[in-house]
C-alpha cells in the first residue's frame, strides 16, 4: 500500500465506484490528493470508522395509517392575493382545500433561505441556510405591523400576478419594500406583546439568529464579495464581536431577525392549522443536501462545513455526464463533535414545523460523491461518513420531534443500505418511474415496501403528462441535451405502463393521472405523495438537472388558481381515487 492509497484510506475516500451502468471508476490521484488536503485543512483529524455501540434511537414511526400527501412547489401557486409568488397564507388556504379532500398533509419543496439579493438564483436546493427560511413565503399583507401599500406597490404587485412564469428579482423588490414598511412600523409603534414575542423568539433562536442576522447586513456592505473575501475580523468573528456589530448595526440586524420571526410564526400557523383540521402528518418538508458555500451557513459554521469540495453524482441514466450540485457538505471528520449538534439543531430546523421529513440523498449519510473545485463531475469519489451513529442523532430528533424521517434513497445504493436504513427506522422512497422488474415491466403495486413514500416522479424527473408524451424527450433534444432515452426506449417504457395502469388503474383511462393514483394507492407503502402538478397535467418538468438557463427551473407557476382548487375536477377525481382506496385520512 502506497503512501497516497494509505492516506485515502485513513480520510475515508474509497478508491472507486461502480456507476448505475457496472463500469468501474477508479478515483484518481489528483482527486485522492485534493480531497485529502480538503479534509485536513477543516482542521479535524480523521476518525476511524466504528460501528454504534449503544439502546439504539429508531426514528418516530407515525400511527400506521396508510394516506396521502398533496405535494406541492409551494413558490408556483397561483393566488387572487398573493404578490406573484406562493406563500404561506396560500398555504393555509391549501391545507384546509386538501384537509376536505382526505388529504393527511401537504408535502413542500425545501422552504430554507436562499439570497433575496440574487433571487432569480431560485433552487430551493442551494440555500444560503438550512437553519432559516425563506424571506420570500411570507404573507407580507397579514403582517399586523404592515400599513397601507403605496400605489407604486399596489401596481407592482398587479403586474406580478399576471406574470406566466415566477419573476423572481420583481417578487423580492416588491417585497423587501413591504417588509421595511412593516419593520420601520414595527420599531416605531408595536403592542407589548408584540415585541415580548419577538425577544423570546431571539433568545429561542440564540447565536443561530445571531450570526444569520450579522451575516446578512454584513453581506449587504460587502457584497458582492464572497465572505472569504471581506475584511479580515469578519471572516470568521467571534460572538463578542458580533454581539457588538449587532448593537452598532441594530436596525440592520434586527431587519432580519424580523423577517424570521415573521416566517416562523407564519409557518408555525401552517402547521398548528393542519393539526386543527385533523391532518394526520401535516407538513411534509424537504431537507436539502447541501448548502451553498458562500453563505450564512458555512460562514456561521467553519467548523463543520468541508471547504474546497462540491457535492455531486456520478453519471447515471438520466444524467450521463454525472452531476455537480455545487454545494458545500458537512466534514465527515468534525460531525459527530458535540454529539453531532450541528446536525440535531439542522434536523430540529425543519422537524419543528413538520410530521414528516424527507433527507435529500440521503445516501449521504453513508458515503457522499464529493468533486474537488475545478473537476468535473465524472472526477469526483466516494467519501465515507460515519453511517450508524448518524443514524442514531437522527434517529433522537425524529423522537424529540415526532417526526416521520423519509429518505431519498435513489441512484447508486451500497448493498445493505436500505436494510441499515429500515433497522433505524427511516423509511425508503420509492419512485414509480424507477421501480421496474428484471424482465421490464413496471413494478406491481403489491412489490413495494410498507415503510415508504411512493410517488410517481420527483422535481427533477418528467411530470405524467410530459412522460406519456414524450414531451421531456424534446424538450432535452431542443437544448442540447443527451436525455439518456431513446424515442423507441420510451414507446416501450410508456406500453409497459399503460399495461400496468390498466390492470391496476380501477377503470381510469390508462393515459390519465387518477389511473397512476389508483394504482399507487394499492402498495402496502404508508405514504402516496401526489404532485399538485401531475393532477393538473402539467407538461413540464419542474427543474431539469444539469440547465441553468436553458430552461425555466423553478420558475413554472401553477395553471389553475388556488381559490379554484376545490372546485378542480381533477382534484376531486384524484381524491375520489385515493378515498375507494382506503387512504383518505378522515
Amino acid at each position: 500500500m502506497n503512501d497516497l492509497t494509505a492516506s485515502a484510506e485513513r480520510w475515508g475516500i474509497e478508491p472507486g465506484y461502480h456507476d448505475v451502468f457496472g463500469r468501474w471508476h477508479a478515483a484518481s490521484p489528483q482527486t485522492v490528493e485534493l480531497l485529502v488536503a480538503a479534509m485536513a485543512a477543516g482542521g479535524t483529524m480523521p476518525q476511524a470508522e466504528t460501528a454504534f455501540g449503544g439502546v439504539p434511537a429508531r426514528c418516530f414511526q407515525g400511527d400506521g395509517r396508510r394516506v396521502w400527501v398533496l405535494a406541492v412547489q409551494l413558490y408556483a401557486l397561483r393566488s387572487r392575493r398573493n404578490w406573484g409568488h406562493g406563500d404561506l397564507g396560500d398555504l393555509a388556504r391549501l391545507i384546509a382545500v386538501a384537509a376536505a379532500q382526505g388529504a393527511a398533509g401537504i408535502g413542500l419543496n425545501p422552504l430554507h433561505a436562499l439570497f433575496i439579493d440574487r433571487a432569480e438564483e431560485a433552487s430551493p436546493y442551494g440555500p444560503n441556510s438550512r437553519l432559516f427560511l425563506n424571506p420570500l413565503y411570507i404573507d407580507v399583507g397579514a403582517i399586523p405591523e404592515f400599513p397601507e401599500p403605496p400605489a407604486a406597490l399596489v401596481q407592482a404587485i398587479a403586474r406580478l400576478r399576471e406574470t406566466e412564469l415566477v419573476d423572481y428579482a420583481g417578487v423580492a423588490r416588491a417585497k423587501l419594500t413591504g417588509l421595511k414598511l412593516a419593520h420601520a412600523r414595527f420599531r416605531a409603534d408595536t403592542t407589548a406583546a408584540r415585541r415580548t414575542d419577538f425577544e423570546a423568539f431571539r433568545t429561542e433562536q440564540g447565536e443561530a439568529l445571531l450570526r444569520y442576522a450579522c451575516f446578512e447586513a454584513l453581506r449587504e456592505r460587502h457584497a458582492p464579495k464572497p465572505w472569504r473575501d471581506w475584511p479580515a475580523p469578519w471572516r470568521a468573528p467571534s460572538v463578542p464581536q458580533l454581539r457588538e456589530f449587532r448593537a452598532q448595526h441594530a436596525a440592520d440586524c434586527e431587519f432580519h431577525e424580523y423577517t424570521q420571526w415573521i416566517a416562523h410564526r407564519q409557518l408555525e400557523a401552517c402547521r398548528d392549522e393542519a393539526r386543527r383540521l385533523g391532518m394526520p402528518l401535516g407538513l411534509y418538508v424537504d431537507l436539502a443536501v447541501g448548502i451553498d458555500p458562500n453563505g450564512a451557513d458555512a460562514w456561521s459554521r467553519q467548523d463543520a462545513v468541508l471547504a474546497g469540495v462540491s457535492v455531486g453524482a456520478p453519471p447515471d441514466e438520466f444524467n450521463p455526464a454525472g452531476q455537480n450540485w455545487g454545494l458545500a457538505p458537512f466534514n465527515p471528520h468534525g460531525l459527530a463533535k458535540d454529539d453531532f449538534q450541528p446536525l440535531r439543531a439542522l434536523l430540529h430546523a425543519s422537524m419543528q414545523f413538520s410530521g414528516a421529513l424527507r433527507l435529500d440523498h440521503v445516501l449521504g449519510l453513508k458515503r457522499m460523491f464529493l468533486i474537488p473545485h475545478g473537476c468535473g463531475a465524472q472526477d469526483g469519489a466516494y467519501v465515507r461518513f460515519p453511517f450508524e451513529p448518524t443514524l442514531n442523532a437522527v434517529g433522537a430528533q425524529s423522537q424529540r420531534d415526532r417526526c416521520i424521517v423519509i429518505g431519498e434513497d435513489l441512484g447508486t445504493v451500497p448493498e445493505g443500505f436500505r436494510e441499515t436504513l429500515a433497522r433505524w427506522g427511516l423509511w425508503s422512497y420509492r419512485v414509480m418511474l424507477f421501480e421496474r422488474e428484471h424482465d421490464g415491466r413496471f413494478r406491481h403495486p403489491g412489490g413495494y415496501p410498507e415503510a415508504a413514500l411512493v410517488t410517481f416522479n420527483t422535481h427533477d424527473l418528467p411530470s405524467f403528462r410530459g412522460w406519456i408524451e414524450g414531451h421531456d424527450l424534446r424538450v432535452k433534444r431542443g437544448i442540447g441535451l443527451d436525455p439518456g432515452e431513446s424515442d423507441e426506449a420510451r414507446a416501450w417504457w410508456q406500453s409497459a405502463l399503460r399495461n400496468l395502469l390498466s390492470e391496476h388503474g380501477r377503470g381510469q383511462p390508462s393515459d390519465d393521472f387518477a389511473a397512476v393514483a389508483a394504482t399507487l394507492a394499492q402498495t402496502p407503502s404508508r405514504v402516496l405523495a401526489i404532485a399538485l402538478d401531475d393532477v393538473l397535467g402539467v407538461r413540464d418538468q419542474i427543474n431539469i438537472p444539469g440547465t441553468v438557463r436553458e430552461h425555466p427551473n423553478w420558475r413554472r407557476k401553477l395553471p389553475a388558481l388556488l381559490e379554484d382548487l376545490e372546485r378542480n375536477e381533477s382534484l376531486l377525481k384524484v381524491a375520489r381515487v385515493l378515498a375507494e382506496a382506503g387512504r383518505a385520512a378522515r
